[in-house]
């Protein structure tokens, strides 16, 4: 058995895509436009480590999606969990649990999928303006 992918059912393809792979990093792998089943699936993964996939489903047709802690979260290992959460930042994801710790930091998609960072290796070294910022909303 193989690991493929987590498929994410997302509203708007644009500003999903400004958050995975844009904000977040990941690199898009492949795209499948379906005009017959009017869906659009495009394949993202972390640069350097394709095994593991997030599949963005985006229907043609209006639908509402109603997030729920249900699902959990994806999570990825980072090189640098403060430059990821700035890069996250000035992208304007809103941070939800900062890495206090310097190990884990929690954001959400636009469509409210939580999104875990963790930091390879080590915690690093406590610092600011992480250590005093308060967790926000759910994560």
């Amino acid at each position: 058995m193989k690991y493929l992918h987590t498929m994410v059912r997302v509203s708007d393809l644009d500003v999903s895509l400004r958050f995975y792979r844009d904000a977040l990093g990941l690199e898009e792998l492949s795209r499948k436009e379906s005009p017959q089943g009017r869906f659009t699936l495009v394949f993202l993964a972390a640069s350097g480590d394709h095994s593991a996939q997030v599949e963005l489903t985006y229907n043609w047709d209006p639908e509402s999606y109603s997030g729920g802690r249900n699902f959990g979260h994806i999570a990825y290992a980072v090189p640098d969990i403060y430059a990821q959460c700035e890069r996250l930042q000035a992208h304007g994801v809103e941070i939800l649990r900062p890495p206090r710790d310097g190990r884990m930091a929690f954001v959400r998609s636009p469509d409210g999928i939580s999104i875990e960072l963790l930091q390879q290796g080590s915690a690093l070294a406590p610092k600011e303006p992480w250590v005093s910022m308060p967790n926000t909303g759910v994560w």
